[in-house]
């Protein structure tokens, strides 16, 4: 016969887990999907133990696995984007461009700055990392930067404007939890992600103080090999346009990948006619292989195809699985419900739905369910108290979205980690903006006049 879980229990079993999977990643080097996979284990030892059936089981991994789909395919096609965008030189132009602008002494808060900008723009932190991300990577192992920084930078930048851009769709999820119009929410944003841009815009230009141009010879070697080895042309920048096209007609991501994955393999023919459909296919399955005879290059420009996607995507299901678990046997439902009733105060309220949000990155690594889960456990809190909601939903996109790329298992860490090669601990002290944006966000909770505020919401309501 069933039982149900205690309050104990799910505390005690989700120690063990988190020292589990902390011990293996962080003390002995393990690849995450070994200690995940242990844990999926104990958790059905334990359900098996509380008289859940195998059913409920089966049902747990695949209700977890189902909302990591979609982002699969994604991430597998922008494999291909990245292969594809090597070949036909539209990640060798930007780079060629790129060094033409900034400087080393600059690079690191402009890196921070233009991520930002196009996060914005196209609403997605993947698609902003995939693209500019990879030839600012380049270009700052050029510079001689740290490979952490530069993607400390990249990630800052893509994921601040991914929190507040209309067309982002974690922007448009926290709004919709909390039941608030889109641009209010984003307005009411700004309180923090001002502070935020400006302590990272400090932040990297303090990291990149006293950056020399000692890496000119090199920078000079690597234009001279892109401009012999790639084409290198204003028209390779097309698949550029169209995402952004595709952006501002909100043409959702697997169409709008699609289009830009055909757009570049039209260019490819345009420029090599002679390319065969089946050296295409092997880009798109295995990536592209640079041959310039130039190690840097070579290393930086081999990467991409379907298959790079793999480890990725085996540790997303895994880590979905595992989440899935425990939301079917009701650990996380036990935990946040009794959080959720202990709480009444402002400033209480709002760190507690930051905790919970960032502890659901931790446990269960999906963005999305850090923002759903705490988002239906908090709100009605948060309406007992007369707090208006923009206070839920910007808290959930601070703590919860944002967050995601420091967990080296949840889905944005990892992704991270297979498109830039950089493990998530490398970047992890350089990723400023998701290090303090919620930092900021519970600061200004306790500081904030309560009263003030719960009579604001009352007059509007």
């Amino acid at each position: 016969m069933k039982k149900e879980v205690t309050l104990k229990e799910s505390i005690f079993l989700l120690v063990v887990l988190l020292a589990i999977i902390g011990t293996c990643i962080i003390a002995l080097g393990v690849p995450p999907q070994v200690p995940i996979l242990i844990a999926i284990g104990l958790v059905v030892l334990f359900a098996k133990l509380k008289g859940f059936s195998w059913d409920t089981i089966h049902d747990g991994i695949q209700n977890g696995i189902t909302p990591g789909l979609i982002p699969i395919i994604i991430f597998m096609l922008i494999g291909i984007l990245i292969s594809v965008w090597i070949a036909a030189g539209t990640i060798p132009t930007i780079m060629i461009y790129g060094f033409k602008v900034l400087s080393a002494k600059f690079f690191l808060p402009s890196v921070f700055v233009i991520c930002a900008l196009v996060g914005i723009t196209v609403g997605s932190s993947f698609t902003t990392i995939s693209t500019v991300g990879i030839a600012l990577l380049g270009m700052g192992q050029m510079m001689g930067f740290n490979p952490g920084m530069t993607a400390g930078a990249i990630i800052s930048g893509a994921f601040l404007g991914n929190n507040i851009s209309p067309l982002s769709d974690t922007a448009n999820l926290a709004s919709a939890i909390a039941e608030v119009d889109l641009f209010d929410h984003i307005r009411s944003m700004m309180k923090t992600i001002i502070p935020a841009f400006i302590i990272s815009l400090i932040f990297f230009a303090i990291m990149g103080h006293g950056a020399s141009g000692s890496a000119g010879d090199k920078i000079d070697e690597l234009v001279q090999t892109l401009h012999s080895s790639f084409t290198i042309s204003v028209f390779t920048l097309i698949p550029v346009l169209v995402l952004f096209i595709c952006a501002r007609k909100k043409v959702p991501a697997i169409p709008t990948l699609l289009l830009s994955i055909a757009a570049t393999i039209g260019i490819i023919y345009c420029y090599h006619p002679h390319t065969s459909f089946s050296q295409i296919a092997v880009y798109m399955q295995d990536g592209f292989v640079s041959k310039t005879g130039v190690k840097t290059v070579d290393q930086l420009l081999t990467r991409g195809g379907m298959q790079s996607m793999m480890w990725s995507v085996s540790l997303i299901l895994l880590a979905l699985a595992l989440g899935g678990l425990l939301v079917e046997i009701k650990i996380i439902e036990k935990l946040i419900s009794r959080i959720s009733g202990v709480v009444s105060a402002k400033g209480n309220l709002i760190l507690m739905t930051a905790l919970s949000s960032i502890g659901i990155n931790v446990l269960l690594g999906e963005q999305y369910l850090s923002v759903i889960l705490p988002g239906k456990a908090f709100k009605s809190q948060y309406e007992a108290i007369h707090l208006e909601p923009k206070n839920l939903s910007g808290i959930l996109a601070n703590a919860g979205a944002a967050v995601n790329p420091l967990i080296p298992w949840g889905v944005s860490g990892v992704f991270i980690t297979g498109t830039l090669g950089v493990s998530t601990l490398q970047y992890l002290p350089f990723a400023i903006f998701s290090l303090i944006v919620p930092v900021i966000h519970i600061a200004l909770g306790f500081m904030g006049n309560d009263k003030k505020q719960v009579e604001e919401y009352k007059k509007a309501s």
